[in-house]
């Protein structure tokens, strides 16, 4: 299993407690449009996913992250 789909079970896991809606998530599901959450579900999130990969992510780089794609994205590089 490459580094990048470990890394996208996990996001994907850390999101499922968030996924009030139920979809189906994949890389190119959007946290604010599909998801639907507000800034306070993004913070908790984030929160998560810095504990979980011992990262920080800063709020410029927050702003650009759209997708789970792009965040997973994102994570591989800090974690790299």
């Amino acid at each position: 299993m490459s580094d990048r789909t470990q890394i996208i079970v996990k996001v994907l896991e850390l999101i499922e407690p968030f996924n009030k809606k139920g979809i189906v998530v994949t890389e190119n599901t959007r946290f604010a449009q599909d998801l639907e959450w507000d800034s306070l579900t993004v913070l908790d999130f984030v929160a998560n996913i810095e504990d979980e990969f011992d990262v920080l992510i800063s709020m410029n780089m927050q702003a650009e992250i759209e997708t789970v794609g792009q965040l997973v994205d994102v994570l591989g590089k800090l974690t790299a």
